[in-house]
């Protein structure tokens, strides 16, 4: 019997904005102007190069980034230079541009949650079940749930970066049903990624993918988790 619920955040819960969304943010923040044919270049290579934390994946890696983008979540300084890393590698070369990319992902303006986010949350609460997230990241997202409405649902935060390990180590997952007060085979993880999010299948936990889309494409990924868990 399932008798609480992991999930991850960024790709689960909430998505980040779009990245032409991302730069014409930060470009507002620094004052700097783009033609139309040089903002749509820089969203292209900053998209190609992964730069948006949270968005897609890196279609090209700088040899030099290798170690840091394989290690970015386990602590501030690495997340930084990861993704600090690719963000000039896409050709920001302007430092106060690039401080702003870097900036603007880590704060609640660029998250949106899923339609169905506090509506299923909501509905866990309803039922009693205990809520933990989740999350490879390298920065504090608790803010962001906060912003959002999202924190007073959620019981326990496990992030990568305070425990000094990333999914899918079993580890973060123990965490997460101890504090929970539950065991594994009591507690369902939900995510978007298998090889992730997969890892708490270790230690026996079920589990649930989503997939990682836009928030406009997902209006009720997360709903039928509700019905593995049986009526209210």
């Amino acid at each position: 019997m399932i008798k609480g619920v992991m999930f991850d955040f960024s790709g689960t819960l909430l998505r980040v904005e779009p990245t032409e969304e991302w730069l014409d943010a930060a470009l507002a923040e620094t004052g700097i102007r783009l033609t139309e044919e040089e903002f749509g270049a820089t969203a292209r290579r900053l998209t190609e190069y992964g730069a948006l934390p949270g968005g897609l994946s890196p279609q090209h890696m700088p040899a030099h980034l290798e170690t840091a983008w394989d290690r970015r979540d386990i602590s501030p300084e690495q997340h930084r230079a990861a993704y600090g890393g690719l963000i000039r590698a896409a050709g920001i070369t302007d430092p106060e541009l690039a401080q702003a990319l870097y900036d603007r992902h880590m704060t609640p303006a660029a998250w949106r949650p899923y339609p169905d986010t506090g509506p299923t949350l909501r509905a866990l609460r309803r039922r009693g079940l205990p809520v933990a997230v989740v999350s490879n990241i390298g920065w504090d997202l608790r803010p962001v749930f906060r912003t959002h409405g999202l924190d007073e649902l959620v019981d326990a935060y496990v992030l990568s970066f305070e425990l000094g390990t990333q999914k899918p180590d079993p580890v973060i997952f123990r965490t997460a049903c101890d504090r929970l007060g539950l065991a594994p085979a009591e507690v369902l993880m939900v995510g978007d990624s298998r090889e992730a999010d997969g890892g708490a299948r270790a230690l026996g936990c079920p589990v649930h993918f989503v997939d990682h889309l836009p928030v406009d494409q997902r209006p009720g990924g997360l709903t039928p988790l509700l019905d593995l868990l049986g009526p209210e």
